[in-house]
């Protein structure tokens, strides 16, 4: 727990496809015929900064609204209280609901949030008022260290926000998630989420219409077509909010994962149709929408967009538009600003920033392999491929990273010994060796300098652990999260992707420290990091660690390191690939500062769990550990075979 003011900030929203579906998705509970309901949402660019600490004062909040009103509050925190605030209905009824929801299921104590600055249009259809309530549990979560996960604050927001006279639905709290497209699905009282891949920039924008809408008569009037369909306007409010929508978010979905913003322009301009076509009927009063409808139809505006729709409940609250690139961006909105008098913001969808850059530490002393280690380092022993070709244990390492769509390596090497891999990956050989190599290895000639170019070597002054060495890579990483993989480790993929790619992929997704994991006999434990956790029932081979140890005896693992539905005898243990970020970065630079003599990366992985939740995952593939006498046989046969390629028996 911290006193300190720690700086917060919570996005709007945008429901980009599948509005209305979330509440419709619930009444599947009543009526299984209904479908489930699907949105697309993005974090906005905007939205609530804020600065937390605690506070003897009770729950204290103060904001800054875009009009430049201020609002304040300040109530002791106490169940009654903090209830008849949100049930009053006023400013910060909203925020009231979520902190009685945390002082009743977290027992945390006061807080002090200054909402400082906001820069999110209120009353919109942006999720102002989600915003807000992802912003009030993020707060209590950060202050109070209560590692809360990303829809443990969706939750919190939910339940505080309906405990006041809004009824909202819970696609608004997808805000917590970012900057983002999400994917979210509503089956009765079953919520499913996945972030989306953007393959390219997609820009879009905005606009205030400057109107009015009613959002709860229009929630009023078409759930008047639910759960069941009595009339022909409620089949066809259940028909967009059913089949035509599920069709509109998978063809979204594949337009987002291509980058095609010509296709996600077209799509909104289709669904805007269908919805007025459908739901404008059962609510005509406030899906009219006259300016809506104005701006949409203006001719001049497909010169800067590829198409656009309402936004939120629709009505005369915003318009969202595609379009075309960033200069065309800057003349719709000065255009709208001239014509309509609309204020405008940008909205962008990105590709999630890849994993760039890999680090393996091949410092290590390499006792066990005495005294063979005297001559040749570890990572150089010899191994041979399928195909015949002999090569040096590291590079199986290193073409692993390259698999994972690494860019750049940083290979951790011991004090003098710089000369001896840029040998390998830097200096071409001579003329009259290279006349000697065997068709089969030629490729190698070029490919092993075009590794190099990718590659640095990093010192490692002194022999301080695994964990020490990647802490060596801090500043070449600048901030970015990096693959760690071992140099003395064989790497085998025998499925549809690498286990590097598969690891990578899984950060992106959900941008936590991640460890890579396989399933391991008892015996095996005392030889690796050694993790346990509980599962994710929705991302198959995922789990969020609670337990870690590193080479931990036997009976340890089967008293605090067992995983449920594993079979029996069988443990989860490092894979030898990590993807660290600067969660763990920090941890590291704790230990060093501790001056242990063996800092180990499953200290600091334990460690970052005191600061939020830290993943492993099951991957696909083999690992062979060359860096041990009682394995390198074995590693070596394995790799030579090629692993157990899919659909061998």
């Amino acid at each position: 727990m911290t006193m300190q003011p720690m700086d917060i900030f919570t996005p709007g929203r945008v429901c980009l496809f599948g509005e209305h579906s979330d509440w419709a998705g619930a009444y599947r509970r009543f009526n299984s015929a209904i479908p489930p309901g699907e949105v697309i949402i993005a974090g906005t660019n905007q939205g609530l900064h804020a600065r937390a600490h605690r506070s003897e004062r009770g729950f204290c909040m103060r904001s800054t609204l875009n009009d430049g009103r201020i609002e304040e509050i300040c109530v002791p925190m106490d169940t009654d209280r903090l209830l008849a605030v949100a049930q009053a209905g006023g400013f910060f009824s909203y925020a009231a609901g979520v902190a009685y929801y945390m002082l009743t299921f977290y027992h945390v104590g006061g807080i002090e949030i200054d909402n400082y600055l906001t820069d999110l249009p209120v009353k919109k259809g942006l999720s102002s008022s989600a915003a807000l309530c992802v912003l009030v549990a993020r707060c209590f979560d950060r202050v109070y260290g209560l590692r809360m996960t990303v829809r443990a604050e969706m939750e919190a927001a939910y339940q505080g926000e309906i405990l006041t006279p809004s009824r909202c639905g819970r696609m608004d709290q997808g805000c917590a998630f970012g900057q983002v497209p999400v994917h979210m699905i509503f089956d009765g009282d079953l919520l499913r989420t996945r972030e989306l891949r953007v393959g390219a920039h997609i820009r879009l924008l905005v606009g205030d219409l400057k109107g009015k809408k009613d959002t709860i008569r229009i929630l009023g009037d078409l759930n008047r077509a639910y759960p069941f369909a009595e009339d022909g306007m409620a089949q066809g409010v259940q028909k967009y909010l059913g089949p035509v929508n599920r069709d509109l978010v998978q063809r979204a979905t594949a337009a987002l994962k291509a980058g095609d913003a010509a296709s996600l322009g077209a799509l909104m301009t289709e669904a805007q149709a269908e919805f007025d076509r459908h739901l404008q009927p059962a609510c005509p009063k406030e899906l009219t929408a006259p300016k809506l409808h104005a701006v949409l139809a203006d001719p001049r505006i497909p010169a800067w967009a590829y198409g656009g729709k309402g936004v939120g409940s629709q009505g005369d609250g915003c318009v969202q538009f595609v379009v075309r690139g960033e200069e065309e961006r800057k003349a719709l909105a000065a255009y709208l600003a001239a014509t309509y008098g609309m204020d405008c913001f940008p909205l962008d969808l990105v590709p999630p920033k890849a994993v760039r850059k890999a680090v393996i530490p091949a410092a290590g002393l390499g006792s066990l392999m005495f005294p063979a280690t005297k001559a040749v380092r570890r990572e150089l022993f010899p191994v041979v491929t399928p195909d015949g070709i002999c090569k040096p244990v590291l590079l199986s390492a290193v073409e692993e990273a390259l698999a994972a769509g690494i860019e750049e390596i940083a290979i951790i090497v011991r004090p003098g010994e710089e000369e001896l891999f840029k040998a390998l990956f830097k200096a071409p050989p001579a003329p009259d060796y290279t006349a000697r190599v065997p068709n089969e290895a030629r490729p190698y000639l070029a490919g092993l300098c075009a590794m190099g170019e990718r590659i640095t070597l990093i010192v490692q002054d002194q022999p301080l652990g695994f964990g020490h060495a990647v802490a060596c890579a801090k500043s070449w990483a600048d901030g970015e999260p990096v693959l760690v993989l071992l140099g003395d480790h064989l790497y085998l993929t025998t499925g549809e992707e690498s286990a590097g790619r598969q690891l990578v992929d899984a950060y992106g997704e959900h941008r936590r420290p991640i460890v890579g994991l396989t399933q391991a006999p008892i015996a095996d434990v005392a030889h690796y990091g050694t993790f346990a956790g509980e599962w994710d029932e929705s991302s198959p081979g995922l789990l969020t660690i609670h337990e870690v140890a590193e080479k931990p005896t036997e009976d340890h693992a089967r008293r605090h390191l067992r995983t449920r539905n594993l079979p029996a005898g069988r443990f989860l243990c490092a894979y030898g690939l990590y993807v660290v970020d600067a969660q763990v970065f920090a941890c590291l630079d704790r230990l060093v500062a501790a001056n242990g003599d063996a800092i180990e990366l499953t200290t600091a992985f334990r460690l970052a769990r005191q600061e939020g939740p830290v993943l492993g995952l099951v991957l696909t593939g083999e690992r062979h550990d060359a860096g041990r006498p009682e394995t390198y046989l074995a590693s070596l046969t394995a790799y030579a075979r090629g692993g157990q390629k899919k659909g061998d028996t």
